[in-house]
């Protein structure tokens, strides 16, 4: 990665200035924003009684328009959904105005007209509500864990599942620039930060199926992020006992070179030292981020981004105590350690944007970005154990407390793992509006290169069984994972996208979107063509609904993780995995209370084919590498948000949902003695013996089958104290499956405790915005000041991440679980200047 190099390119640019403008003219900018804070996209501005071509607001509201110069002009802002607005204006030459506005919805016959985000998939959230949301992670994705359709169970994991598939099947884009997850992380205190900076962030898009064809290959959700250009000078900075961040933002006297830096530093050891598992934690996560763009001219714009992260977790174990089991059955799992773990997850990605807007209704963009990563893991973890049984008499004074011992053994974990990977690609998309229409196009190219070396497995010895015993030379290893080798391969994909818009007599309004995407990966020689498209309609009610009907084929060529099987062999024949979305959606804006609200529901059903089964370890996918599943997911989602408290945004979401597959082929044997006693269930021996009967498993829970999800998001102030505020946020997820280890996956239909867990923050302003203080104070350059006080897991609730397995002499498993954090206290400070 040569971001040097592409920083210096983008710094260069900043020393010309090709401006285009005549001297008898000005220019105007500014964002437009509706009642709601949201960017209005299509807002025509046009200069009344001239002949001169009107531009249009893009999807962020912004705008910017050449005006003559040295005479009364009236600028006129119109749109079909908001009320006219008209001003008066008399610039002079080169004079740079910056006009924001806000507008206000129509009323037809007491009908409410809003704009087209309706008509997709995709919801628009607040990214302003993110930094009021107390989480023991801090990461920007914390918004995401509470929306419909969205599964999280790990606090510390910026992982999430959709609609019943996995972390490895959503895609994120950041001013239309994929990112990337960690690769060969296992746990969520490995992850650390995740790439989107919650600072940097104007506006988020999230789809949770049936999403447009210009979004890429993955199979479950698409993410849209994107950042700030800064309008004037400002910076921010938060501390906390977590980490805290800094961002620095401003832009040019002639206003044509904007940028904007951030940096992050986070750190579990605070939340850590509190688990189970005792000992010596340092993880320090970090990241710097830089976004800068700059108007070469009236048509041509250059937009730079960059990131580098580095991300570090060592850990070194010293005891562990864990009680688990039933009231009648209660069991104490205590550990001594020796040895430590050593990790490094270092990223860098940079991209580089030209784009030509030759007249307002062409634009043209081009692309080309670079990523990479190093990733490396070793640990050596030696942990000497002892099972005990708890006295379960209340009436016993030593209720609580070892009453005798199961077993004692040791188990040693061991990996080195090594891994690193380029993605280098060029990518051009345009856009072209045909009145109400609108057309869009892209196509791209990318070149992989990865180098990796793993090397794991692990030992169980639960006093002495499995040491050699008689003639027998040699110690058996569990979960052995031995592979290297290097392999670079090409991917070439290409969409074209078409919203076709019609106003109906009766004043309702149809919005079809219908596009077609295809990508080819030269590693497996496989084309794959995904047809896609969404129905909108605006009924002319008196309330204000819309609903949607969306459907497409959905493909997900593999990555690294897909190739590579249980057993360590990489299979680079692993086909595209295929998912045909079926969605039927409404929303329905309405007012309560005076105030604004907005519920959502969504039903859908997903075919998957060709599927590569999977099972998850904490945050680790570990797959098959083999096509050889098919199964579904549906289910409903709901959602209402709007101001329950005057001013302040608050949402409830529930999720209903099935996800079930089937492995092709799969059977065993239970075999029945003549009397018709089971003695050895779940056999596949080639020999089958008599009175055997076959069993074929069907339709199993896939490892992501949350049933119900409920996400609660809730604010509040006191009525004489509205600077006081109280941030709420519950997250409910059923049990997700789970089984015993080295076992047919068919078994795993267990299930793991439902994840519960409630955090709570309390902010008061210190100094307001509106407030502001006199230049003899010597913070006059504060514009707000906050301070916080957060509760993380209030209802100190031990939630299951996964379970460690051990054995004791009689051949008896035992399910020991891995805990998540306890509660702990968090103090925050945010300062905007």
């Amino acid at each position: 990665m040569h971001f040097a190099a592409a920083l210096s390119i983008s710094l260069f640019a900043t020393g010309f200035s090709l401006s285009a403008q005549t001297p008898n003219t000005a220019t105007l900018f500014g964002t437009l924003k509706n009642t709601e804070d949201q960017p209005v996209s299509e807002v025509q501005i046009s200069v009344f009684g001239s002949s001169q071509a009107p531009v249009y607001s893009d999807e962020k509201g912004n705008y910017e328009y050449t005006v003559p110069a040295d005479k009364e002009i009236k600028v006129v802002f119109s749109n079909l959904s908001y009320n006219q607005e008209i001003k008066n204006l008399n610039l002079k030459p080169g004079q740079h105005l910056q006009l924001n506005l806000s507008f206000h919805l129509k009323v037809l016959h007491d009908v409410e007209i809003t704009d087209n985000t309706r008509t997709s998939t995709a919801t628009r959230l607040d990214p302003k509500v993110i930094s009021y949301i107390p989480s023991a992670s801090g990461d920007f994705n914390t918004i995401l864990f509470s929306q419909p359709g969205v599964s999280s169970h790990n606090e510390l994991s910026s992982g999430y599942s959709v609609q019943g598939g996995n972390y490895d099947e959503n895609l994120v884009y950041v001013n239309d620039i994929e990112v990337y997850r960690p690769v060969i992380a296992r746990s969520g205190q490995q992850e650390g930060l995740s790439f989107i900076n919650s600072d940097m962030v104007s506006s988020i898009l999230f789809s949770a199926g049936g999403f447009d064809a210009k979004y890429g290959d993955k199979l479950s959700s698409v993410l849209d992020v994107q950042y700030r250009r800064p309008r004037e000078f400002s910076a921010i900075g938060s501390a906390s006992l977590l980490g805290g961040s800094a961002r620095l933002e401003g832009i040019s006297k002639d206003r044509r070179f904007t940028w904007i830096f951030g940096a992050r530093y986070k750190t579990d050891q605070y939340l850590l030292q509190n688990t189970n598992v005792q000992g010596a934690y340092r993880p320090e996560f970090v990241d710097l981020q830089s976004f800068m763009t700059y108007d070469i001219s009236d048509k041509w714009e250059i937009d730079f981004l960059g990131m580098y992260s580095n991300n570090k977790y060592n850990v070194v174990p010293q005891t562990e105590q864990t009680d688990f089991g039933t009231v009648n059955q209660a069991y104490r799992f205590l550990v001594y350690f020796d040895g430590q773990e050593v990790d490094q997850f270092e990223t860098g990605q940079a991209a580089l944007s030209a784009i030509y807007h030759p007249n307002n209704r062409l634009n043209l963009k081009f692309i080309t970005s670079a990523y990479k990563t190093s990733e490396n893991e070793a640990q050596d973890i030696m942990g000497q154990y002892y099972i005990d049984a708890l006295e379960n008499d209340f009436g016993k004074p030593t209720f609580g407390q070892v009453t005798s011992n199961l077993g004692v053994g040791t188990y040693l974990n061991h990996s080195r793992d090594y891994l690193n990977a380029t993605v280098i690609n060029a990518e051009h998309k345009g856009s072209y509006l045909f009145g109400k229409n609108h057309l869009l196009w892209g196509i791209k190219a990318q070149h992989e290169i990865i180098d990796y070396q793993l090397n794991e497995w692990n030992y169980i010895d639960s006093a002495g069984y499995s040491l050699p015993q008689g003639n027998q030379q040699q110690i058996t290893l569990q979960n052995i994972l031995n592979t290297q080798g290097t392999f670079s391969s090409n991917r070439f994909s290409g969409y074209t996208q078409y919203i076709w818009n019609k106003d109906l007599k009766d004043t309702s309004r149809i919005t079809f979107t219908s596009g077609l995407r295809a990508n080819y990966w030269d590693l497996n020689k496989q084309t794959v063509v995904s047809p896609r498209a969404t129905l909108a309609w605006k009924p002319n009610w008196k309330r204000n609904f819309l609903f949607r009907a969306s459907s497409g084929y959905y493909y997900q060529p593999p990555f690294f993780n897909e190739l590579i099987g249980l057993n360590g062999m990489v299979n680079t024949n692993v086909q595209a995995e295929q998912s045909i979305h079926f969605v039927l959606g409404s929303d329905y804006n309405f007012k309560l209370w005076d105030r604004p609200f907005k519920f959502v529901a969504d039903a859908y059903y997903k075919i998957l084919n060709d599927m590569n089964p999977y099972v998850i370890d904490d945050v680790r996918i570990s797959y098959l590498a083999n096509n050889n599943g098919h199964g579904y997911s549906k289910g409903m989602d709901f959602k209402i948000n709007g101001d329950f408290v005057n001013g302040l945004q608050s949402w409830f979401s529930l999720s209903v949902m099935q996800a079930r597959y089937e492995i092709n082929g799969d059977s065993y044997y239970d075999y029945y003695n003549s009397t018709g006693q089971l003695i050895v269930p779940g056999y596949t021996a080639n020999n089958v013996k008599k009175d055997s009967v076959l069993i074929k498993p069907g339709y199993i829970p896939l490892p992501t089958d949350q049933i119900v999800n409920v996400g609660i998001f809730f604010q509040d102030y006191f009525p004489r104290f509205p600077d006081f505020k109280m941030h709420l946020n519950l997250l409910f997820g059923t049990s997700l499956p789970f089984g015993p280890p080295n076992s047919q996956l068919y078994k795993d239909t267990l299930r793991m405790p439902p994840y519960r867990r409630v955090d709570i923050g309390f902010s008061y302003q210190l100094v307001k915005e509106s407030k502001k203080l006199p230049k003899q104070n010597p913070f006059h350059n504060l514009k707000s000041v906050w301070i916080g006080l957060e509760v993380l897991n209030l209802l100190q609730i031990q939630n299951t991440i996964s379970y460690y397995w051990v054995t004791d002499v009689t051949g008896r498993s035992y399910a020991v679980p891995n805990y998540l954090t306890n509660r702990q206290l968090n103090v925050r400070i945010i300062v905007k200047f």
